[in-house]
């Protein structure tokens, strides 16, 4: 089994997709406006800020109270990608078939904090503030629109995690989706460029005696060729751009 360290720094802000209210319908619009048929009718009933504070998405945190993601999240950003980049022919994602079970079932995340390996922590995420934007939507009736609201940590924040993969050959394809992160990344709101990355990886090394360590981390741009980077419509000159932002 192949495996990978990977270091991600935000290029842009991420948003935060764990709802702060599980029990909405229950506790917030069953109970306190029953009759409310449509938002507007539930800020009328209820005022802006309460309908905006039930409505914010936010952060999994830590017992320290630093934010999360999930290794299920890093999973779906995988098959986001693989979707994504399935349409360049010359992609290596292109070649993988049934993409979304190889990943659940033949490519596995972890965090790097003994524990629960399933978090993988934000570091550097500062004081986490609230990204709010229109979501607007044709339906039937018209258009309508909405407003959101996340949680936001900043650019410059950390996330660490380890990639094994089954099938050594799928190792490269792993580097390509990462390397996809320069366009689309994590979280909420990801077609506006939120949660844009550039990640760095590290591979492990077999010593002697059964053993192992992890290599130097590279930047992807040094770790794929240009060819590589090329055949899956991703400009090396981009990639290059992301290591001389500062964030």
């Amino acid at each position: 089994m192949n495996k990978l360290l990977v270091k991600v720094t935000l290029l842009e802000e991420m948003l935060g997709t764990a709802s702060s209210n599980p029990e909405i319908h229950d506790e917030f619009i069953a109970s306190k406006a029953p009759d409310a048929a449509t938002r507007e009718m539930e800020v009328e009933a209820l005022g802006a800020e309460e309908v905006a504070q039930k409505g914010t998405t936010i952060f999994a945190k830590d017992t320290d109270g630093t934010p999360v993601l999930w290794d299920y999240q890093i999973k779906g950003f995988f098959k986001d990608a693989c979707g994504s980049l399935r349409r360049i022919k010359t992609s290596k994602s292109a070649a993988m078939k049934n993409y979304k079970k190889v990943i659940d079932g033949n490519i596995f995340v972890k965090g790097v904090k003994a524990g629960n390996r399933k978090m993988i922590r934000v570091e550097n995420a500062g004081e986490l503030t609230t990204c709010q934007r229109p979501l607007r939507a044709q339906t039937a009736q018209g258009e309508r629109v909405a407003l959101a609201s996340s949680e936001s940590a900043q650019a410059g924040a950390t996330l660490e995690f380890i990639v094994k993969c089954q099938n050594d050959s799928d190792l490269k394809t792993v580097k390509e989706w990462l390397a996809y992160g320069v366009y689309r990344g994590l979280g909420q709101w990801r077609n506006s460029g939120k949660g844009r990355f550039r990640a760095e990886v590290a591979e492990w090394e077999e010593t002697s005696g059964g053993e192992g360590k992890w290599g130097e981390l590279k930047h992807l741009d040094k770790v794929l060729s240009r060819k590589d980077l090329e055949e899956a419509c991703i400009d090396p000159e981009d990639m290059l751009e992301a290591w001389e932002l500062e964030v």
